[in-house]
């Protein structure tokens, strides 16, 4: 497990786990976010601990259930699992929900338009501007419509730390998600514009559904680029 004190001083964190690998850990003041790989598509689990009450959430049940229960097991992880999120409704993302809910009864939440496709029943149907709780933490949801019409990312902000946002399969370094159309790529870059890009700052850590991190001032630069070229 390799640790890092997130603050204002220290901005960017490369982030990278693989599967079979240690966890990567961050801690803002009053914040624990633990990064997994947890299948061969290189899909990221996240666990975010309220430091203050030991509760936590889990961000995509991809794979392994068995290793998911490990980073559910953290040390700092001593309150209650309030919830297993789910970014968008691709199977790779929540391969392991099933049997994660069965062995820990936690709520589920997805964003509403995605919700009747995963492997679960959703008991939070999520829309942009909702706040998901944490213990003493407040995270907001934002909805990037694109990727697939459900697509959330939650933003985690602690005083003294840059902002993280986990933004499953919508945005990553080097460009927005996959997207099936040019109607939805439109749609996405301008949410991952307005609703990101616009009103974070740039030393803002992007998490994504599938390997490193990256910040949001090292792809602004590129946002005319990835709109010229449609992908």
């Amino acid at each position: 497990m390799t640790t890092t004190e997130l603050s204002g001083s220290n901005p960017i964190v490369p982030g990278h786990v693989q599967r079979g690998g240690p966890t990567a850990v961050w801690r803002t003041a009053n914040a624990e976010v633990h990064k997994a790989s947890v299948s061969a598509m290189d899909n990221n689990a996240y666990l975010i601990v309220d430091r203050r009450t030991g509760d936590h959430l889990l961000i995509d049940a991809a794979d392994d259930a068995t290793r998911l229960q490990e980073l559910l097991a953290a040390e700092a992880a001593t309150g209650s699992l309030v919830g297993i999120l789910t970014t968008h409704r691709h199977p790779d993302h929540h391969g392991a929900l099933a049997e994660l809910v069965a062995s820990t009864g936690a709520p589920v939440l997805a964003g509403g338009p995605d919700a009747d496709q995963l492997r679960a029943t959703v008991d939070h149907r999520l829309g942009h501007g909702d706040q998901v709780t944490v213990g003493s933490l407040g995270l907001h949801v934002v909805a990037l419509r694109g990727h697939t019409p459900g697509s959330v990312a939650l933003v985690l902000a602690d005083d003294g730390a840059p902002p993280l946002v986990f933004t499953g399969d919508s945005l990553f370094p080097g460009g927005v998600g996959k997207t099936g159309s040019a109607a939805d790529f439109q749609q996405l870059i301008a949410d991952v514009t307005e609703r990101v890009f616009a009103v974070l700052p740039d030393g803002t850590v992007v998490l994504p559904g599938h390997g490193d991190n990256t910040t949001l001032g090292a792809q602004r630069p590129a946002l005319p680029e990835w709109r010229a070229r449609g992908w």
